[in-house]
């Protein structure tokens, strides 16, 4: 059972040296009760308290780290049921399937193929992370083969599927190194496989034919070890598998079952005739607590949907996504280049930017903190008010940059214009249009 923020506050050292980020070791406590803290912040913790305290400062989901390098992961380490109670920490990892039998001219292909799907959104990053490999012939030399020239000429993670031991200690004998993950131990495999992963110390996929088949066989690896655990129901039933998912959610989280208490590994691949439905079901596994999903293949088509619903859902609904402070530059300013000023919520941004960019008019855009309001509400908030508009206008730098003194401000904020010219008399302040579409049209009439 997980300790209560007193039982915490008793093993901890009460020294109240502020070192881990708040006042009082009570408070520092109580967030460590509420998953709100890490053990690891407090430097002063006993090792006879830290193994007390091990499982109350351990998310309900076991974190899994899947991969090395630039792709490198974690699935699970979640804390509640619904994102608009905290959040979601790691986001669905999602793969594609690769048989053992590939040619290596057609895995060069798809490997540069799939390399290059990534794409830029609101300044991220987004791309898939890993490629299973599928044992289809049980033959161990070509399995280690295909997974060496994965692991060595690609960026991706691995997924190593076999059902023979023998066939699965090949791979990561040649792909190791990439910190694979191993599927799938059954009852009759889960000794052999166990001792692959504990030797090589890499994650252990199980699969059982239901949930409650799932619990001795992740209880004998939890006893042998081996912690990294990832559970598959063999579910391929799509009404069958949604249920297995969130019942496997709800013990780990509400019913504070250890045994469930790991990321998920599910495939629409296995559970749609077409790619169309297949991208569907995906989308419900991501949405609804998938932890690896694993697909037939990596296209664009299908790709960017799922990547984008990923970066909707696993984004902290309490944090609003921002970009920095500053001044950006919109197609290639000069000194007569007009000059906006707006919020520093990403979506303001990205959407100001595109306008402005799609009017080819170069323009210097001006982002100041608003703690990632937008402009009415920013405003509404006492965050982008006249006054403070103007002395960032100063600070900032930009008159360094021009000749003119015309600053344009957002439509929605007309109200702080007379704000703006007592803070900045020297300046022409200019109310721009309220729609980010209309902006084209009213940047040509600046130049």
């Amino acid at each position: 059972m997980a300790l209560t923020g007193i039982q915490i506050f008793k093993l901890l050292p009460k020294t109240n040296c502020k070192e881990c980020g708040v006042p009082t070791c009570l408070a520092f406590a109580m967030n460590l009760a509420s998953g709100k803290a890490e053990l690891d912040n407090c430097p002063y913790v006993s090792d006879e308290a830290r193994e007390n305290l091990a499982e109350a400062s351990a998310p309900p989901i076991r974190p899994i780290k899947l991969g090395k390098g630039v792709r490198a992961t974690t699935a699970g380490g979640e804390t509640v049921m619904y994102r608009h109670e905290k959040t979601f920490y790691n986001p669905t990892v999602l793969a594609a399937t690769i048989s053992s039998s590939i040619s290596e001219a057609d895995l060069a292909l798809r490997l540069t193929t799939w390399n290059a799907f990534q794409y830029e959104r609101v300044g991220l990053n987004l791309r898939p992370e890993l490629i299973a490999l599928k044992d289809e012939d049980g033959n161990a030399e070509n399995f280690a083969k295909v997974a060496k020239i994965i692991s060595e000429t690609s960026e991706f993670g691995l997924i190593l599927m076999s059902e023979t031991a023998a066939v699965m200690q090949a791979g990561v004998d040649a792909a190791g190194f990439k910190s694979p993950l191993i599927y799938g131990a059954t009852e009759a495999t889960l000794d052999a496989f166990a001792d692959i992963a504990k030797t090589a110390g890499l994650p252990l996929a199980i699969t059982a034919d239901s949930v409650e088949a799932l619990i001795p066989l992740s209880d004998k690896l939890t006893a042998m070890g081996i912690k990294d655990i990832v559970l598959d129901t063999n579910n391929r039933d799509l009404k069958g598998a949604f249920e297995d998912q969130v019942a496997i959610r709800r013990a780990a989280l509400k019913g504070n079952n250890r045994s469930l208490g790991f990321p998920t590994i599910a495939f629409p691949s296995e559970m749609a005739g077409n790619p169309d439905m297949e991208a569907l079901v995906a989308g419900m596994f991501v949405a609804k607590y998938g932890g690896i999903l694993v697909l037939s293949e990596f296209n664009t088509e299908t790709l960017f949907p799922l990547l984008l619903e990923r970066l909707n859902v696993f984004t902290d609904p309490q944090r609003p996504m921002t970009v920095t402070e500053g001044i950006y530059e919109i197609g290639n300013p000069d000194e007569n280049s007009p000059v906006m000023v707006t919020t520093n919520f990403a979506l303001t941004y990205f959407i100001v930017s595109g306008e402005a960019e799609g009017s080819r008019v170069p323009c210097w855009l001006l982002i100041k903190e608003a703690e990632g309001l937008s402009v009415l509400t920013a405003w509404a908030a006492g965050k982008f008010s006249g006054d403070d508009v103007g002395v960032f206008v100063k600070k900032c730098g930009i008159a360094d940059k021009i000749k003119h003194n015309e600053l344009i401000i957002p439509g929605y904020a007309a109200a702080i214009a007379g704000d703006v010219e007592e803070e900045l008399p020297e300046w022409k302040i200019t109310v721009g249009p309220r729609e980010a579409a209309h902006l084209p049209a009213f940047l040509k009439t600046k130049i």
